[in-house]
């Protein structure tokens, strides 16, 4: 497993080894010990996976409050995604700034976000599957987000508002500016 940068402190790309011959490839995309190897320490209790059946399909930005707080380990087995991962841990040195990277079947990576950071993604192809692991379960009572699209972040989305397949829950998400975050940086 190689740990690639990330401008956001705590954010972790990985790039699991893929291991080929004339039939494929095999990868081993999760090892609690090499994660561990790495400081990725988190108990994963769900694995969740979505299909977007259209390109530019845009899910988030999301996030759970204490005390069902979420680590997720996101890649995409099928298709390609642009996954966003949003700093909102106040006294953060990178409170507010987004790292986006391309997440595919081609190329494997895998984002590994710890809680303190919201998430989204859209989709770059038709017929995608996400997959990602949590530490914690979903809370639909914890559940919360804000818009994808919010200036104040400036994400370079591939596709405009308008062209953007939403959900009716992410289409009502607040600003960024109108959220209270109960991260701290400290807390990571």
């Amino acid at each position: 497993m190689d740990l690639l940068p990330t401008p956001l402190p705590g954010l972790r790309l990985l790039r699991p080894r893929r291991h080929g011959d004339d039939r494929g490839w095999f990868s081993e995309t999760y090892n609690a010990r090499d994660f561990a190897e790495l400081g990725i320490t988190s108990v994963f209790v769900q694995d969740n996976q979505s299909f977007s059946a259209e390109a530019g399909t845009v899910r988030g930005l999301h996030f759970q409050t204490p005390p069902q707080t979420q680590a997720k380990l996101v890649r995409c087995p099928a298709g390609a995604i642009l996954d966003v991962a949003v700093d909102i841990r106040r006294g953060s040195p990178t409170f507010g700034h987004h790292f986006a990277v391309e997440l595919s079947a081609e190329n494997g990576l895998q984002l590994f976000l710890p809680p303190g950071f919201a998430h989204g993604l859209c989709t770059l192809a038709a017929d995608t599957t996400v997959m990602y692991k949590v530490d914690a379960f979903y809370s639909p009572a914890h559940d919360t987000g804000f818009q994808w699209n919010d200036p104040d972040i400036a994400i370079p989305w591939p596709i405009t508002a308008d062209r953007a397949v939403l959900s009716p829950k992410d289409a009502r998400l607040p600003r960024f500016r109108e959220i209270e975050t109960p991260f701290t940086y400290a807390d990571g």
